[in-house]
C-alpha cells in the first residue's frame, strides 16, 4: 500500500508549538501572584471562557466577569502582561514545522481554540506568521474544536483533499474527531514520537 504524502499540515498551537495560552496551572500562579480566591476565579472562569475563546467577548470583557468584577490592588494592564508572559516556545516544534514545510512545500494551518487577543499576541510575538499560511482560530471563526465544522472550514480555506492532510494535537479527543472526519492525526506527546510519526508518513528531515 503506496502512503500518500501529506500536501498540508494542520497544528494545533497550545501544547504543540507554544505552552498553553491561559490553562489551570497559570491562573493558579496568577492566584498566587496577585493573591486573588483561585478556587473563585476559576469558577468565573469556566462560566465564561469558552464565550472568550468564541470570539464573543474582548480579553477586557473576560478579565472583568473573571477579575475586575471588584476593585483590586493591581491594573488591567498588570494582569493582561501577566498572562502574555506565560507563553513560551517549544523551538525543537517550531523548527521542525519551519524546515518540514521548507522541504517539502507544504500548506501549514494553525486550527485552535484561543481567544482573540491572545492568538494574536502568540502569533506577533513567536513569528507564527512566518511560517504559517493561515490561522483558523476560535475566536476568527466563532466555532471551538471539537465542532468538526473548525476542521471544515481549515480544509475548504486550504483547498486540499482530507487524505493530503495531517493534523498534530496533543488533545486525544480532537485527534478522534479529526480522524473520524478522515484527516490522518497525530496525538502530540513529545517532539521525537511526533517526528517518527511525520516520518513514517514520508515526511522525513536529515540532521
Amino acid at each position: 500500500m503506496v502512503i500518500q504524502r501529506p500536501t498540508a499540515l494542520f497544528l494545533d498551537v497550545g501544547g504543540v508549538l507554544l505552552t498553553n495560552g491561559w490553562d489551570r496551572r497559570m491562573r493558579s500562579k496568577a492566584a498566587e501572584t496577585f493573591h486573588l480566591d483561585q478556587e473563585e476565579m476559576d469558577e468565573r472562569h469556566h462560566l465564561t471562557f469558552d464565550t472568550y475563546e468564541l470570539g464573543k467577548l474582548t480579553l477586557d470583557e473576560y478579565l472583568n466577569r473573571m477579575v475586575f468584577y471588584t476593585e483590586r490592588s493591581f491594573s488591567r494592564e498588570d494582569f493582561k502582561a501577566f498572562m502574555f508572559e506565560q507563553s513560551q516556545p517549544f523551538h525543537e516544534m517550531i523548527d521542525l514545522v519551519r524546515r518540514l514545510k521548507t522541504t517539502y512545500g507544504l500548506r501549514v494551518a494553525v486550527v485552535s481554540n484561543e481567544g482573540r487577543e491572545l492568538t494574536t499576541y502568540r502569533i506577533r510575538k513567536f513569528g507564527l506568521e512566518e511560517f504559517v499560511d493561515f490561522f483558523i482560530a476560535s475566536s476568527f471563526v466563532h466555532l471551538r474544536k471539537p465542532d468538526a465544522d473548525i476542521y471544515r472550514i481549515a480544509l475548504d480555506v486550504a483547498q486540499v483533499p482530507v487524505e493530503e492532510v495531517v493534523y498534530i494535537e496533543d488533545r486525544g479527543m480532537f485527534v478522534e474527531v479529526a480522524r473520524g472526519m478522515g484527516i490522518r492525526s497525530i496525538h502530540h506527546t513529545g517532539f521525537d514520537t511526533t517526528r517518527a510519526s511525520l516520518a513514517e508518513l514520508g515526511l522525513t528531515l536529515t540532521g
